[in-house]
């Protein structure tokens, strides 16, 4: 199938891209000059631009396209369902797409995590979550409870109230005053450890989580409501957990009666080869927020899967959830969610990743020879590359370098070499792969290769 557009139609789409799109955490002068990239097509691992040109999609869109792209019978499945039923709020009414889906996801979840609340996406989850925190220990009569922990350089949304939770001050800053009750405690990156625990990772994990205890006993342990983090945490490049650490965290939300909350907005729906990282790593949430991948973006929709104990004090009496969201369990994104599932079980996605994720990281461990190559780190399908000065010494770039290296060249380059990836300097200088769970050794060596190129490039160019 053609994509390619004629240069009158190019021009058109630049001209009113240009004069009327906003583009999202996007530096908009910096296409003062160039043309605004257009993706018109996807098929399988690949999209493609208004000029033809195919790219291989080594982030799956931004962490979202699971099962790839032009998938048929997931768009053929929204598409029956809008017209049977486009759409019906949850407020007081159910539809059976959403009844469903909650009951498929809640026989998939870990433990009694029995209940869903659906969103639009994955900050209104995370949103939605410490609401749900603050109104249950109300509820219980323990109304002092509403601070939230989260990881130094986390990332865990936009809306005011998820960017309170989220560890970035850059992004931050021009929306204060935030919501208060957000609190940082150490984040799991063991190649930047302290020097005391640099050499034995499951020591450093074990610190790591004993923070958590420190920073509730410093805020006051009837204060604190939640502790909110990834699976493997994002923002910064990818930091898997260490042995240990995820036990230690439930030991001591269960010693202070805090609530643990998985954000797996981008870690669920097999991007570490289970339905949810929590399962990935052996530990019970109590509550997981997810979002993307739940529909491999043939849609949008995210939620929260709660367990039964915060449900009690909703389901009598005159006690009410107050929140709500009004495209929340869209029913055309509830059908396409299920057809998305579907293809998982069908195909058996898990496996995939599973079976191929040691090939994986083996491919992107061959870059360790480059010299601006400093640790190669991840899990199942979720990788990040950091980049350094210094392999020995691990010094890093400062903020100049790093703005010359990731925006001045490797963004760009990467793209122009036909790689969607993301080259990010939230925390040290990263670049971060993850590939739709249908990828397989081709696609490795695929990304392997412009990599290996590009970072040989630009390792002239500091």
């Amino acid at each position: 199938m053609s994509t390619a557009y004629s240069n009158d139609e190019i021009a058109a789409l630049q001209e009113k891209a240009k004069r009327h799109l906003w583009l999202h955490f996007t530096r908009m002068s910096s296409y003062a000059e160039s043309d605004v990239p257009v993706i018109v097509r996807g098929e399988g691992q690949y999209v493609f631009d208004q000029h033809g040109k195919r790219y291989l999609d080594g982030l799956a869109g931004l962490f979202v396209s699971q099962i790839g792209h032009g998938r048929t019978e997931v768009a053929e499945a929204g598409a029956r369902q809008a017209a049977e039923l486009a759409y019906f709020p949850l407020w007081s009414y159910a539809h059976p797409q959403a009844i469903e889906l909650a009951d498929r996801l809640s026989a998939m979840a870990p433990g009694d995590l029995n209940r869903v609340f659906f969103t639009s996406s994955g900050s209104e989850a995370v949103e939605s979550a410490w609401k749900l925190a603050k109104q249950y220990f109300k509820a219980i009569g323990q109304p002092a409870r509403y601070k939230v922990l989260s990881r130094s350089i986390a990332y865990h949304g936009t809306s005011m109230g998820a960017l309170a939770i989220t560890g970035l001050p850059d992004i931050k800053e021009p929306f204060e005053p935030l919501p208060a009750g957000g609190v940082r405690v150490p984040n799991t990156n063991f190649y930047r450890a302290p020097q005391f625990v640099a050499d034995d990772l499951t020591a450093f994990g074990l610190w790591a989580a004993d923070e958590i205890e420190r920073a509730i006993q410093r805020e006051g342990e009837d204060s604190v409501a939640a502790v909110f983090l990834e699976p493997l945490q994002n923002s910064g490049g990818c930091f898997p957990p260490p042995p240990g650490y995820f036990q230690r965290v439930r030991e001591i939300c269960d010693r202070y009666g805090v609530l643990l909350v998985s954000d797996e907005v981008i870690c669920a729906f097999g991007r570490l080869g289970y339905y949810f990282g929590s399962e990935r790593y052996g530990y019970q949430p109590d509550i997981i927020t997810f979002a993307k991948g739940i529909t491999s973006g043939y849609a949008p929709l995210g939620g929260m899967l709660v367990r039964d104990a915060l449900m009690e004090p909703f389901s009598q009496g005159q006690s009410t959830f107050l929140h709500g969201v009004t495209f929340a369990g869209h029913p055309v994104s509830c059908a396409v969610a299920m057809a998305n599932l579907d293809v998982f079980e069908k195909e058996d996605l898990l496996g995939n990743v599973r079976a191929h994720e040691g090939a994986f990281r083996s491919t992107l461990e061959k870059l360790n020879d480059l010299p601006i190559v400093g640790n190669v780190r991840g899990d199942g399908y979720f990788y990040g590359i950091e980049l350094v000065k210094d392999k020995a010494t691990r010094e890093t770039f400062d903020n100049d370098e790093s703005e010359r290296l990731l925006r001045g060249f490797l963004s760009h380059a990467l793209f122009d070499a036909g790689l969607i990836c993301r080259a990010d300097d939230r925390g040290d200088p990263v670049i971060q792969l993850a590939p739709p769970l249908t990828c397989t050794q081709e696609h490795f060596d695929e990304m392997e290769q412009i990599l290996r190129s590009v970072l040989t490039e630009a390792w002239t160019k500091i």
